[in-house]
Parts: C-alpha cells; structure tokens; sequence
C-alpha cells in the first residue's frame, strides 16, 4: 500500500518539472521575439535618417556605434563641408635674361648676273669695282694679287670694316657693282692712225714726232686699264696682227669717278708699294700701286712736297742717270724724248721738290709695283692722269718707309 502510494506521488513531481521546463523556454522565446522587434524598430528610426542617395561625398569623419542588442558594428558616415583649398604663394622665379640673338653674317644677296646693283662674283669683278672707285688694283688680270689685297684693304678702311685684304662676305656686301662689267669696244680709223713703231735705243726715240702706242692691242688694254693679256682671253677669236677699222672688243668697263676736290696730302708707302691721297678730312680720294726706287738710300724717305705739274710730258734723258747702260754713256749727252704714252714718265710727270723726284706715268703699267725704278714713284699712265687731276702746286707729299 505504501508502495502504491509511493509510485503517485513521485509521478505528479515529475509532471511539475516538466512544466516549469516549458515556461523557461517560453520566456526565451518571448525575449527573442522582443529583441528582433526592438532591432527592427531601431534600424527603422536610423533609416529614415539617411539621406537620399547621391553621389558619394568627401569623407571627413567616421564613427563607430555599437548595438547595446546585438553588439553588431554600424559604421556612420558624416558629411562635412568641404576643405577650403589652401592658396600658396606661388615662388616667383628670378627674371631670366635672355641674351639678344648673336647677329648673323651678312649674306651677299644672291642677284642675278644681269641684274645691278649686285654683289661681287670674280676676282676680275672685284678690281673692276674698286677701281671705279678710284681705288686701283693696278692692271687689271683677274686674279687676286697684292695689289688687289692692298685696294681691298684700302676699300674696307673706308667702309670702316678690318683692312684684312680679302674678298670677305662683309666686304662683299659693300663692293658692288652698279653696272656690268664688260663693254664693247669699237676700233676706229683714228685708233689705227695713232700707231707708230717705238724706237729700239735712246737716240731712236727721241727722233720720233711722238712715243705713242705700238700696237692696238697696248691701246686698247690701256684704255681698259687692263693687262694685255686679259684683253686677249677676253677676245679669244681676235688676230691682233689683222685689227681693222671697226672690229668689236670685249674689254673690261672702268673709269674714274670725276674729282670732287684737290687732295690735301699724299702719303706714300714704300714697304706697301702704294700711294693714297686724301682730302682734308682724311678722306681717301684716290689709291694706287707704285714702284720705288730699287736702292734704299735712293727712297725719300720724310715730307716733300709738289713743286710741278705737267700732263703729257716729254722727256730729258740724261746719261748721269743711266750709269749701268753702256749706250747712255756712249751717248754722252742729254736727250728730248717727245711726249707719249711710251714716254719714259708716261702721259704725266708730278715733280717734288727734291731734284730728279717725281711721281710719274711708265710705259709698261703692267710691271707698277713689281719693278723698281732709278728713284722717282712709278704709276700706271690711267693712274698718273688722275693723281694730276688731284695735286697742286705744294701738295704735301709724306713718303713713309
């Protein structure tokens, strides 16, 4: 019986147990139920606060926040206006001086043959251009001698450029020419009638009625102001021995410009073997080549002066003067040689006041400045002519060494 009644009682004790088992979990479950309503209802109030979607702007701050629930991480980005930019002095750079372009060479300007004014192409060119600017390079050959370099050097002193004596580009710029360089000309009956055979000796030539030209080719280089035989390569198809009355010659075209004025000095350099006169502002007038004297102590060296002048010239031989010619001593006594570009002093005599000193045309101008004379200063005859257009009676003359 107390058995049975045992077996009731410890029953009913476990159906208790069974029951508070079931409340626990249904507690649990109310709790679950309530935290998933308490997320959802916060994560609905921050949701409203978002803003509306737009493009993302710059991030300034960032702050973390913890679900007191869930402890579940929610990162919340605040918008911040933005960062102004920060202006810096911009470093300004020290001036830069930029050094002016280095000046070019002058260029010759490229004109055509034809065409004038123009620059310079040939030697011939060039002593043709010089020389109508009273600048003489001697007879002209068409090559670039000493001559040539000293009236180039005397060109480039008056354009205030180096006297080097070379064709430069510079100085090519400058010497022009205005006009073409070659001419026609045309041998006249008169030009013939001139002719006359020059007398081999002393005595022979001073019975002549003048010492004119020997041949027309002489004339005519002469009035070319040329060496003969550049007048020949310039006529090539030319029988000289056969010239006749109105044959045409291919001859170089030079003059001399008309004098503006008398010379105010006249410097001679003998270790340059040139002549140059000046007006009194020491501006150059004329220049040419000269011979000298072949003995130094015949060279006048010091200031003289003009003492005559005289155009077309005869000529005194005197046999004193002529010591090594076996015929000057065997003819024993003074001579008149007629006038003429064959002359011993050409078509010109200045003489100084030095006894037996002159400045004189010759009648070989191709050999002024390559030879050398008994004392007095040899000029080409197209030379002399127009130094006594210059000089006057007591023109300083300065011989230089």
């Amino acid at each position: 019986m107390w058995l049975n009644g045992r077996v009731p009682v410890l029953q009913k004790s476990s159906g208790k147990r069974r029951n508070r088992g079931g409340d626990f979990f249904a507690v649990v479950l109310l709790l679950a139920i309530l935290t998933g309503l308490g997320w959802l209802w916060w994560r609905h109030l921050h949701l409203e606060k978002k803003p509306p979607a737009q493009l993302p702007a710059p991030v300034n701050v960032v702050k973390k926040s913890v679900s007191p629930l869930l402890a579940v991480p929610v990162v919340k980005i605040v918008e911040a206006d933005p960062l102004p930019v920060p202006v810096l002095p911009v470093p300004v750079a020290p001036p830069v001086v930029i050094p002016p372009p280095a000046k070019p060479p002058p260029v010759a300007p490229v004109v055509p043959a034809t065409e004038f004014p123009r620059p310079v192409h040939a030697a011939l060119e060039t002593q043709i251009a010089l020389a109508r600017r009273a600048i003489s390079p001697g007879s002209l050959d068409g090559a670039i001698g000493s001559q040539t370099r000293a009236a180039l050097a005397a060109f480039q002193r008056t354009v205030h450029l180096p006297a080097a004596g070379t064709l430069d580009t510079d100085t090519q710029v400058q010497l022009t020419l205005a006009a073409p360089w070659l001419v026609n000309y045309l041998v006249t009956s008169n030009d013939l009638a001139r002719l006359q055979p020059l007398g081999k000796t002393w005595l022979a030539k001073s019975r002549q009625s003048a010492l004119a030209y020997e041949t027309i080719l002489e004339l005519v280089a002469e009035k070319a102001h040329a060496h003969p035989q550049l007048i020949q390569k310039l006529n090539p198809g030319v029988d000289w021995a056969t010239v006749s009355g109105g044959t045409v010659l291919k001859i170089p075209d030079v003059s001399y410009p008309p004098p503006v004025d008398l010379a105010a000095f006249v410097i001679i350099h003998l270790s340059g073997k040139f002549l140059e006169a000046f007006d009194a502002g020491t501006n150059l007038l004329f220049h040419c080549p000269c011979s000298i004297a072949a003995r130094v102590e015949k060279r006048p060296v010091g200031q003289l002066h003009v003492a005559v002048v005289a155009p077309n010239p005869n000529y005194t031989f005197d046999p004193s003067v002529f010591p090594e010619s076996p015929e000057a001593q065997a003819i024993g006594h003074k001579l008149i040689l007629p006038p003429g570009p064959n002359n011993p002093v050409g078509v010109a005599w200045i003489g100084l006041d030095r006894p037996g000193y002159g400045m004189h045309g010759t009648p070989a101008p191709e050999q002024v400045g390559r030879t050398e004379s008994h004392g007095c200063f040899r000029l080409a005859n197209w030379d002399a002519e127009y130094l006594l257009k210059l000089a006057w009676i007591g023109l300083p003359v300065e011989v230089l060494p």
